[in-house]
């Protein structure tokens, strides 16, 4: 598979254990790259009903069915609904053809894994099972259909062929790296405990290795039927797409934002660490974990409901996109412990470029972070992607010497809608003057933020002065960066010029010349600071001191003798 792509790695096994024949059918289809990224791949596990005639039958053509027939469904109606399509007339059929004597009371369990970019869709008719391990805890996705007295639990209800009109359970869960999913027929489930498969889920072997472990596990624990189990793990998962986000948040109410202390879909709120004007930031404690995050809250009285969607869309877009160590990330929460509009991040220990700009600070750190920075730019723009809020809030220092560009909230992406009216994004202080005549932002526009952004760290004050909000300021060309901080060198002085042009046209072609700039004189500046030989600052001075010191030497001899 290719990278980009949903990685799976899948384990099956079946064994007949003490039946006379295995009457169990286990099945995966992986499909090729295009039906991966139109319709997904299949697991399959039926279960033929004991008893039965053409039970096995029964099983190994319902999976068949739906693996046959899934591709040729059209994409737009959804997977549950492509499995419907497929599975009524087989169920329809095989119904009539078990009131014949050759195949009497056929029917079979049906249960089903089909997996479409970040999200797994469990099928479920009878009581075979499916279920999902993350952290440590094995959660039981699907429902047995069986009748609920003590002595009747082996009597289902609802099978594949037993009603005549089909009805399919469909549960649907977000993925995340290191799930595993797990099918187990009730020769498997029915002798050991949920505990003692979590156990064998728990240990991490290959998925192909612990599946025959675990009906081996079965087999030995008195199992009196087939035993079948299909594991998969989730390798790596495919870049999050706008529509499956934009999808999840649509169904999240916006409520005003919460306050310290207070529990979110078990996020305890420790600490706010911001309250902007359209957000509320806290650090919170996983309870499910303990992991440290922060959770990100709209502000509905100032943001409008629009607005807020497409902001924290754009955050988790702009994350699972780009791969830079100094662009921050954002961490994708399963929509069904979501209760409310809010974003996750990862907490980054450290400070804000704002709150270190209180304190002096060299010149050759300004340098190390101003490198850092500019890389972060770049790493956005090259995917076409425009912050349009850089500035020293939005940049974090970490504790061991890295930086975080953040808040892409507002970034501009390539094919996405854009905000309305007086939404449009943006700080007065580093807006470029072409923002003030209607530039919804771009390359141009985040250089100058950025520009704007390097003089604070290494002049210790904006260029053009403090912008108010709703105003329309005058641009006038500064002074020189050294004519405040005397040790910036010239080739700085002029990067620093040149990175807040008033006009576009007058600033860097693009964020790569303007770190190339960086990076060069930084390479100088560090040869500067570093002790240099005397043979190579003055060769003829080193020459005339060893003459000298033979000389010396020389005479010294002669007096001794």
């Amino acid at each position: 598979m290719q990278k980009g792509e949903l990685q799976l790695a899948i384990g099956c096994a079946s064994e007949q254990g003490r039946r006379a024949d295995n009457q169990d059918f286990a099945g995966c289809y992986l499909g090729s790259p295009r039906e991966r990224i139109s319709h997904g791949m299949i697991a399959a596990l039926a279960d033929g009903v004991g008893g039965a005639k053409a039970g096995r039958m029964a099983a190994e053509l319902c999976a068949r069915s739906l693996i046959d027939g899934f591709y040729s469904q059209p994409e737009t109606i959804g997977v549950a609904m492509a499995a419907q399509n497929i599975l009524a007339p087989y169920n329809r059929w095989l119904h009539s053809m078990g009131k014949t004597p050759e195949m009497a009371h056929a029917a079979t369990t049906f249960t089903s894994f089909i997996l479409k970019g970040r999200k797994a869709h469990a099928l479920h008719v009878g009581d075979s099972r499916a279920w999902h391990f993350r952290g440590g805890n094995l959660v039981q996705l699907t429902h047995d259909h069986c009748l609920p007295h003590p002595d009747q639990q082996h009597i289902l209800f609802r099978a594949i062929g037993i009603e005549e009109r089909l009805r399919l359970d469909h549960h649907d869960i977000a993925l995340m790296e290191h799930d595993r999913l797990l099918l187990t027929s009730d020769g498997v489930h029915g002798a050991l405990t949920d505990k003692q498969i979590s156990k064998y889920l728990a240990s991490r072997g290959a998925a192909q290795n612990d599946a025959e472990k675990l009906v081996e596990a079965a087999i030995e624990a008195g199992s009196q039927d087939n035993c079948s189990a299909i594991i998969i793990d989730i390798i790596a998962l495919p870049n999050v797409n706008h529509d499956s986000i934009a999808g999840d948040i649509a169904k999240l109410p916006i409520l005003p934002p919460p306050n310290e202390g207070e529990s979110v879909d078990g996020f305890l709120l420790e600490k706010m660490l911001s309250d902007g004007r359209y957000t509320r930031l806290f650090r919170a404690t996983d309870n499910q974990n303990g992991q440290e995050i922060v959770l990100k809250f709209p502000k509905p009285a100032l943001l409008s409901e629009h607005g807020a969607r497409i902001s924290f869309a754009r955050e988790i877009l702009v994350a699972s996109h780009v791969n830079s160590p100094f662009v921050g990330g954002a961490i994708m929460l399963d929509p069904h412990r979501q209760s409310r509009l809010y974003g996750a991040q990862p907490f980054y220990d450290g400070m804000t470029l704002e709150e270190r700009l209180k304190r002096p600070i060299s010149l050759e750190n300004s340098l190390d972070i101003a490198i850092k920075l500019t890389r972060a730019v770049a790493a956005l723009h090259r995917l076409d992607i425009i912050h349009r809020d850089i500035k020293p809030e939005n940049v974090i220092l970490t504790q061991d010497g890295g930086l975080k560009l953040i808040d892409l909230g507002v970034a501009r992406l390539p094919k996405m809608e854009e905000f309305i009216g007086n939404e449009i994004p943006g700080t007065p202080t580093y807006l470029a003057p072409e923002m003030y005549a209607g530039n919804a932002g771009d390359a141009a526009t985040d250089q100058f933020a950025l520009g704007v952004t390097l003089w604070q760290l290494f002049v210790g004050r904006e260029p053009f002065g403090k912008k108010e909000a709703f105003s329309r300021p005058q641009f006038v060309k500064p002074e020189p960066a050294s004519r405040y901080r005397p040790d910036v060198p010239a080739w700085l002085d002029a990067a620093l010029m040149q990175s807040i042009a008033i006009s576009p046209k007058d600033r860097f072609d693009d964020i790569v010349d303007l770190l190339r700039a960086l990076e060069g004189g930084a390479a100088v500046a560090r040869i500067r600071l570093e002790p240099v030989p005397l043979i190579e600052r003055n060769p003829i001075l080193l020459w005339q001191i060893l003459c000298l010191m033979l000389f010396i030497a020389l005479i010294c001899s002669l007096i001794l003798r």
